[in-house]
């Protein structure tokens, strides 16, 4: 007696629409063979932007941003108060008083003041900070990933600081100007405050008037004196004490640890470094009519600092500053977290 083979073969029934669907032949889907499909543009897209370097890019332009943002009342008066010294004193007077003057005298846009420009230098600054702190730091790893120590860690922050100073100076010297421009200074005289250039306008005005493109870079040396610790100082900070406070047994810190880093590294900077902010505010608007310091020498000017203000003068504005630190920098370093691990989840898993 002949038997008859089974009138649906199953490997067959389930192979013929998997072949259909993947364009394999159905022999192979039959067996299994099914090789994984051709990488898309999007997937290829989500590869580069999930690579450590370009998503600390990313998140790091967009920690900028939200971080000044949140605090620009306190960082525009901060300003007011570094700018002021012997016979200025339109701002000497507490935050709270400062700032009720500022919304008197300006409205929201005195809190704002600035801060467009200031956001459209603080991304791309944000952003070659926080990429260039993960490219320095692979020359220091043992192994990829492997964590840092303290001074390896303050060498490859005070590297990234000067990276993203240099790229985005004249932005910030641009910012500061117009931070005080509108402000109830005497010396501005109520024309100048009525004639208000943007930020463009007044960058063109400064490399036509002040020097051409040196004017452009005036007060970088005391800027990367100051931000070279300073932002060294931030990341050696903030990676120890996210170690400090993320709880046993696991890997990341919560959202409060994080907050609390952020805040307690921001602090320590801020405080070891303020005295070369001071100096970077001073000569920024050196040149700048009815407000200008007239300082020859960084040496000359921390002399005539300490002569007309005392020590005092190293830290005018401290107040604001340490007041807006801390929610700037736990601001800065959650929402750059938070980003760069949504960024490099997309990286499409390998088949």
């Amino acid at each position: 007696m002949s038997s008859r083979a089974p009138a649906n073969p199953p490997a067959q029934e389930h192979a013929a629409p998997l072949a259909r669907v993947s364009g394999l032949s159905t022999m192979d889907a039959a067996r299994g063979n099914a090789s994984p499909a051709p990488p898309t543009k999007v997937d290829k897209l989500r590869n580069t932007v999930s690579q450590p370097v370009f998503a600390s890019f990313l998140a790091g332009g967009v920690a900028g941003a939200v971080s000044r943002t949140v605090v620009s009342p306190l960082e525009r008066l901060k300003i007011l108060f570094q700018v002021q010294s012997v016979g200025r004193d339109a701002y000497k007077m507490s935050v709270g008083k400062a700032l009720a003057k500022m919304w008197r005298e300006e409205g929201w846009r005195g809190f704002l003041a600035g801060n467009g420009t200031n956001c459209i230098r603080i991304v791309p600054y944000s952003a070659v900070q926080f990429g260039a702190y993960n490219f320095y730091k692979r020359f220091f790893e043992e192994t990829p990933g492997a964590p840092l120590g303290a001074y390896q860690r303050l060498v490859c922050g005070g590297c990234a600081g000067i990276t993203s100073v240099t790229f985005t100076y004249p932005l910030d010297i641009v910012r500061t100007r117009l931070s005080i421009q509108s402000a109830s200074f005497k010396e501005l005289g109520e024309h100048a405050r009525k004639q208000l250039p943007g930020m463009w306008g007044l960058m063109f005005s400064m490399y036509k008037n002040e020097g051409g493109f040196f004017a452009l870079y005036r007060g970088i040396l005391p800027t990367v004196a100051g931000v070279a610790p300073y932002v060294g100082l931030n990341f050696m900070v903030y990676e120890t004490m996210r170690r400090i406070v993320t709880p046993e047994g696991q890997q990341n810190p919560g959202t409060l640890g994080k907050l609390g880093a952020g805040a307690v590294s921001g602090a320590v900077a801020q405080t070891f470094t303020y005295p070369f902010d001071v100096l970077r505010r001073r000569f920024q608007i050196n040149t700048m009519s009815g407000m200008g310091y007239k300082y020859t020498s960084i040496s000359g000017a921390i002399a005539q600092i300490w002569t007309q203000e005392g020590v005092k003068g190293f830290y005018k504005g401290i107040a604001p500053n340490l007041l807006k630190v801390a929610p700037s920098m736990a601001a800065s370093w959650a929402s750059f977290e938070l980003t760069r691990d949504l960024l490099t989840g997309l990286a499409r898993p390998e088949v």
